[in-house]
């Protein structure tokens, strides 16, 4: 069958559009085996252009790890003094993947599934840069990278642009005063990257040190806090300030024609488009070189988190379960039916590992006095949760993993809800959440939920936790800054009402 050409206007500009309905959506006749976590080199976790990456040495015998031992100093002086975040305007709804399948797809099994998947993931509704309708979600054939490249500079990047402007006036800097910047995407790949842009709108100079993160996906919010962090702790040893703008960005919702696409000639069920979402965020960091944080505004403390420490590990094996592969129509999202499940395990040992690196004092100050005796351990339970909300499974597992209830988790239940899983930029959205005066989070208080499961005031500490590639995990541990004039010693009051819990889909994996 001869290829089929098309032009639409996107953003004012024509699109040409090739595909064939007979082949892959790849140019390559490459089977099915080799695509979807296996086009770079990986099968199964490991490395097949070659040798077998092993942890043998040459000589057969198996190599020692040696971990090295850290210890966070008592104050590292790092704060996160803004966040921004920026859904663009447009909802998708479930009846709307419905009404595209219906219209493109013919139904196979495999697309019975996922539109059965699609009614109970508990997502309400996901931001979008465009309505259903949009030019590239209703051409005959999926849009291409190229296509999808331009409508990232075209949406993505203004939704970037707000997004900073507003973590920017939250922080009370000037866009004079950034120093250094860490942004991420991993739904765009271009040179010079989208920092450049949007840091020439916000006037910033171009003599900062710029870092784009690359390969890091739903886990790069966390990779670029930590990066930012790494960065302002070495100019402090210099004596230097640091104020390190951080941004997250993905334009997810574009990508659904392609998904539609590879499940019909694939057989695979493939969720990732009934979870993504488009969003924007960023927070801007600083080392308190110059400043003094604890005392502006007539005594009042500025900022909203204190870094504590932080941590990161790959998981051994497990690079083809989790991933965002490179196609010629975009990007394909891996997401096996293994991630909760590695994800739940990798948890509780990296947590840790984390409050084992963190001295006694400083975790102490997370609790309100005579909470607890003397010297005894914090607790998971103790502290709020920001946990990257990839799916209702992973966070119900890490739930019950880690023992915890919904109230800890509810930022990420509701940031979930209404929002759906924005990739690197969701994390950052939770974090707001959860600085909300007054917030119940899901099933607390709130006009949407009624009466319910939620707490009033937040824990003083919370644990930011994404997933990405790899599997990867990052961690980190803040304190809340309280504004210096109450005690900031009321803890937590649980809303209970009766209800004991909150169910959130839960079928999308199984």
């Amino acid at each position: 069958m001869a290829p089929i050409e098309t032009v639409a206007s996107v953003n004012g500009s024509n699109v040409v559009t090739n595909c064939d309905s007979s082949s892959s959506s790849s140019s390559t006749d490459v089977g099915s085996s080799e695509r979807n976590g296996h086009t770079n080199g990986y099968a199964n976790g490991h490395y097949t252009n070659g040798d077998k990456v092993s942890r043998d040495n040459i000589n057969g015998e198996e190599e020692e790890e040696e971990e090295e031992e850290e210890m966070f100093p008592e104050e590292l002086g790092l704060r996160i003094m803004g966040i921004g975040v920026e859904y663009p305007p447009y909802r998708v709804h479930p009846t709307d993947l419905d009404a595209l399948a219906d219209k493109f797809c013919p139904k196979t099994d495999a697309i019975k599934k996922v539109l059965s998947i699609n009614r109970y993931t508990g997502i309400i509704t996901r931001p979008s840069v465009g309505p259903p309708t949009h030019p590239l979600a209703n051409l005959p054939c999926p849009p291409t990278i190229t296509d999808l490249h331009s409508l990232f500079m075209t949406s993505g990047v203004p939704l970037a642009i707000k997004a900073c402007k507003s973590a920017l006036s939250d922080s009370g800097y000037s866009p004079s005063q950034i120093t250094h910047s860490v942004f991420t995407t991993c739904t765009d790949s271009s040179n010079p990257g989208y920092d450049t842009f949007v840091l020439k709108s916000l006037n910033i100079s171009p003599s900062i040190e710029k870092v784009l993160l690359s390969g890091v996906g739903c886990s790069g919010g966390l990779a670029g806090l930590r990066t930012a962090c790494n960065i302002a702790l070495g100019a402090k040893a210099r004596g230097r300030k640091a104020r390190v703008l951080v941004c997250a960005t993905e334009i997810c919702t574009a990508l659904v024609r392609s998904e539609l696409d590879s499940i019909v000639k694939e057989g695979e069920i493939r969720i990732g488009l009934t979870l993504f979402s488009d969003c924007s965020s960023a927070v801007v960091v600083s080392n308190g070189v110059g400043e003094d944080l604890n005392n502006n505004n007539g005594g009042k403390r500025r900022g909203v988190y204190d870094i504590l420490g932080w941590k990161h590990k790959t998981l051994d094996g497990t690079e083809a379960e989790l991933g965002f592969d490179v196609d010629p129509m975009g990007w394909k999202v891996i997401l096996t039916p293994k991630v909760p499940s590695l994800t739940s395990t990798a948890t509780p040992p990296l947590y840790t590992s984390l409050i084992s690196s963190i001295p006694s004092k400083t975790l102490t100050s997370l609790l309100p006095k005579s909470s607890q005796p003397p010297n005894e351990k914090i607790k998971p339970t103790d502290l709020d949760w920001a946990l990257h909300p990839g799916g209702s499974l992973i966070l119900t597992s890490i739930e019950s993993t880690m023992s915890l209830s919904p109230s800890h988790l509810r930022a990420s239940f509701e940031v979930y809800t209404n929002y759906g899983n924005s990739s690197s930029a969701t994390i950052f959205s939770v974090m707001n959440t959860l600085r909300k005066e007054s917030e119940a989070g899901i099933g607390g208080e709130g006009a949407v939920y009624g009466d319910g499961v939620g707490v009033k005031g937040g824990r003083r500490g919370v644990v930011g936790c994404a997933f990405g590639p790899g599997v990867s995990v990052e961690m980190v541990l803040m304190r809340r800054v309280d504004d210096g004039v109450g005690s900031g010693d009321q803890g937590v009051v649980e809303v209970t009402n009766g209800v004991g819990g909150v169910s959130v889909g839960g079928e999308e994996l199984d």
